[in-house]
């Protein structure tokens, strides 16, 4: 009996590693996507100016826009606050896509793009951090 005890934690354990390591791997690939992001509206605003006037934004908005992307992918990054990072980089994408429905693209590769990121930004952190699968078990 005792075996079979430690094989089924053995099981669990491997299988908590991988979905932290998963979890990890999702998360870092929406932190490198959200700092590459905001570098680009910070340091190069005219690559993306027509951008920004097909959505409707000025593009003195670069300014503004750029630190908020930065501080949504740092506070996500960060195990201690990485649910309000995760709210934050959430609400971000949503008025994102939000902006791109108004326009008339929907279904269109920003939008499409910002969705994916928000469910890996949720999967991420699901997957890396216990509270989040304890509020929202997938199983019971």
């Amino acid at each position: 009996m005792s075996e079979t005890m430690n094989l089924h934690q053995v099981l669990q354990t491997m299988t908590f590693r991988r979905a932290l390591w998963a979890g990890r791997i999702l998360s870092a690939i929406v932190v490198i996507v959200l700092l590459a992001d905001g570098a680009i509206q910070l340091l190069a605003p005219a690559q993306i100016a027509s951008m920004l006037q097909e959505t409707g934004f000025a593009m003195d908005l670069t300014r503004v826009v750029g630190p908020i992307i930065l501080a949504c992918a740092i506070l996500y990054a960060i195990p201690a606050t990485a649910v309000l990072g995760a709210i934050l980089v959430t609400g971000f994408l949503g008025g994102a896509i939000c902006a791109h429905v108004r326009i008339g693209e929907l279904g269109s590769p920003p939008e499409l793009i910002s969705l994916a990121l928000g469910a890996m930004t949720w999967g991420g952190l699901y997957l890396r951090d216990p509270r989040i699968r304890a509020i929202l078990p997938l199983i019971r």
